[in-house]
């Protein structure tokens, strides 16, 4: 019973086991990224790098149909060019980088719905928006993993500046000139990882596998490490329970995993030991001398 519940459409389905995998390599790198967003205080840019992504999804769409590896690209590629635009007009002008952000993301959103009403029809632009994992074939999965392996690379390689700049940055400014171009190269990262996302979960909804974990670990844990392991582990359990629901109770599965882990953040925000609703309300115990 416990095993055709848990681990029989996993094993004897292999879009459910591609499925899995692609949830995996998603959560290893969402984990970290999300986590180093929260604590930036840029949660919503990845929200709004999510939709600039689109126009080059949609253009890689109008090129090769429905090929997830040239919808990757070209949403890599528009994903790269909104990040070096919103960062030119903020050094150029006095407008704050989430404004000029705002008004790249908004456009490209518009433009990328666009383009794909110009070919497809409304079905083609639902699985371009809310994204498809048990369509996941085995060239998607194994793009997709390489991009999670390059990613954590590229977090290993710039881990010390990016952890001084979200504790103190104007150190950082101090000691080293390495700000920009570690700010530049996590951009490029989230970027990245949102791609990732695409293919399995659309543009959409692939930020809610980066933020929602990273959130929620913020309940469970104050160190750095503590939360990128939380955030990475909540992230692999909506995964897994997400697919389990989608499959059983014939539910869409990107929606799905979404909601788990919008469920696992509801919980940690009533139970969670580091400023959760309940703790708060409970009245605490205080030393006696």
């Amino acid at each position: 019973m416990i095993y055709d519940a848990l681990i029989a459409p996993f094993t004897e389905f292999e879009f459910m086991s591609r499925a899995l995998i692609g949830c995996i390599a998603l959560s290893l790198a969402a984990g970290p990224v999300g986590t180093f967003l929260m604590l930036r205080r840029m949660s919503l840019f990845g929200d709004a790098m999510a939709h600039a992504i689109l126009p080059g999804a949609a253009i890689g769409y109008l090129v090769a149909g429905l090929s997830l590896t040239a919808m990757t690209l070209g949403g890599l590629a528009a994903g790269l060019v909104v990040v070096l635009l919103a960062g030119l007009v903020t050094r150029a002008t006095q407008m704050r980088e989430d404004a000029s952000l705002a008004g790249f993301y908004l456009i490209s959103l518009a433009l990328g719905v666009t383009i794909v009403s110009l070919k497809g029809s409304n079905v083609d632009l639902l699985r371009v928006l809310f994204g498809s994992i048990l369509a996941l074939d085995d060239a998607a999965t194994i793009l997709l993993c390489g991009m999670t392996s390059m990613t954590l690379i590229g977090l290993a390689l710039i881990f010390r500046p990016l952890v001084m700049e979200c504790v103190d940055p104007s150190f950082l400014r101090s000691v080293s000139r390495a700000g920009g171009p570690v700010h530049l190269v996590f951009l490029a990262l989230v970027v990245t990882t949102l791609v990732s996302g695409f293919n399995a979960l659309g543009t959409l909804l692939s930020v809610g596998i980066m933020m929602l974990p990273a959130i929620t670990a913020r309940f469970w844990a104050t160190e750095l490490t503590g939360m990128i392991f939380v955030a990475t582990l909540s992230g692999l359990a909506a995964s897994v329970v997400g697919l389990l629901v989608s499959w059983h109770f014939g539910l869409p599965s990107g929606p799905a995993i979404i909601l788990v882990a919008g469920c696992f953040y509801l919980l940690s925000l009533a139970f969670g030991p580091r400023g959760g609703l309940i703790l708060k309300i409970l009245p605490q115990h205080h030393l006696e001398a």
